[in-house]
């Protein structure tokens, strides 16, 4: 019963934190967000990114192996958290794919950083994971227990977390239904969808239709369904790369 508690406990502090994470690098440092403005990360409508969640369990989970054959404790460390960004790595290759050939869908894009794998995973956010695994296990991990004695013996908090679970599990089918929607354009028009370019492109729409802009239902607008909406992005983007070309030809002749 512990066990379970301290995971559910876990997934959901990942999953705030997490969001809060996303939240800031794409206000302040994210390419594809030239305007700077406040996006709501992921593909959720609510704050929180189960990718996180996940990868705090596994955190968890991988804090416990024993690595004393290597005498070094500072090495001991290092692969240790080696280890863990490996790991979590793996799971958002995993996670990606699933999107990707499932739904086709791109929830991120790494495709233009060095040493990436199908644009989903790349040693500079695997180093950043190696960093996060760092703060992990020495100032979250070791609290773990007294933060859960706290959770058990404090009943309001408890019915947050349920609270929580129960947001979430609304939110998901929610936004799967919206999935759904875009993964049955992408495979009419053979394409793969970028969730970042679709959500930049459907703020500026809203924008341009002077609609009431949602921080939260980033996927909404007010004027035209979504597959509407989709397919007019698409079509924009086609004409776009066909201008782009055209110029590209009058430069070289």
């Amino acid at each position: 019963m512990k066990f379970f508690l301290v995971i559910t406990f876990l997934f959901f502090t990942g999953s705030i934190i997490g969001w809060g994470i996303e939240l800031i690098f794409r206000r302040f440092f994210s390419k594809n967000n030239p305007e700077r403005k406040w996006i709501n990360p992921g593909f959720l409508t609510g704050p929180y990114l189960p990718l996180y969640g996940f990868s705090l369990v596994i955190l968890f989970l991988l804090s416990f192996i024993d690595v004393s054959f290597i005498e070094n404790p500072h090495l001991q460390e290092a692969v240790l958290f080696a280890l863990m960004a490996l790991c979590i790595t793996f799971f958002e290759f995993i996670a990606g794919m699933i999107f990707i050939v499932g739904m086709k869908i791109r929830l991120w894009d790494y495709s233009k950083n060095w040493g990436n794998i199908k644009g989903i995973v790349c040693p500079q956010f695997t180093f950043y994971w190696w960093l996060l695994s760092a703060v992990y296990y020495f100032l979250i991990h070791p609290r773990i227990l007294e933060w859960l004695y706290w959770f058990t013996n404090h009943i309001e908090f408890s019915f947050v977390v349920g609270f929580f679970y129960g947001v979430l599990c609304v939110d998901l089918c929610y936004s799967l239904r919206i999935m759904t929607r875009i993964r049955h354009f992408a495979r009419e028009n053979q394409v793969i969808v970028q969730l970042t370019e679709i959500q930049r492109n459907i703020r500026l729409k809203n924008e341009e239709n002077r609609e009431k802009l949602h921080f939260w239902l980033s996927m909404k607008s007010e004027k035209l369904p979504l597959h509407e909406l989709v397919r007019q992005i698409f079509d924009n983007l086609g004409k776009d790369r066909q201008s782009r070309r055209i110029e590209k030809g009058s430069e070289i002749s």
